[in-house]
């Protein structure tokens, strides 16, 4: 099992577009206020290289896109903070552990950038078992969101201090 982690590429677009939106629909999570409606979705490469402050990585499995993460500069945040975005993974890669070897390679990837902490958004009861990978992680739960991520579906905030 080679397992790859690498920056998103333009032709990963759609690839990763349909295990987010799949993912979601999997997990009941397919909501008016989260990703699953957005455009960007479709366009996370150009998203995601168009700003300094932010990557969005890809894990393949055998040459298979399986999932991917990133984190971004979401306005309204903290000049030290970033928001871990868009962390989805195929049906068939859950459960293995890689979920959280992406999150350490994006929170890695993001405190070389210079960020201290990281922030995120979710909704339970749906992605409950990515809350239990956050959790172990060491993301701590916050009373109310921070930013202006748009994502007013999301009733879970957490942060972590990552330098």
């Amino acid at each position: 099992m080679e397992i790859i982690i690498r920056p998103i590429q333009i032709s990963d677009n759609p690839i990763i577009a349909k295990i987010i939106r799949t993912s979601l629909e999997d997990l009941g999570a397919n909501l008016p206020g989260t990703v699953y409606f957005e455009e960007s979705t479709d366009h996370l490469f150009e998203l995601f290289n168009s700003n300094k402050n932010c990557a969005y990585f890809i894990a393949e499995l055998n040459g298979e896109i399986i999932g991917g993460t990133g984190y971004f500069s979401t306005d309204g945040l903290p000049i030290d903070t970033c928001e871990l975005v868009k962390v989805f993974l195929t049906k068939t890669a859950r459960g293995k552990g890689l979920g959280y070897r992406m999150l350490a390679n994006c929170v890695e990837a993001a405190k070389l950038n210079g960020f201290k902490k990281m922030y995120l958004e979710t909704i339970t009861p749906s992605l409950i078992k990515a809350v239990k990978l956050y959790e172990q992680f060491g993301f701590e739960y916050l009373t109310a969101p921070l930013g202006n991520s748009g994502h007013n579906a999301c009733n879970v905030w957490m942060q972590k201090e990552i330098a």
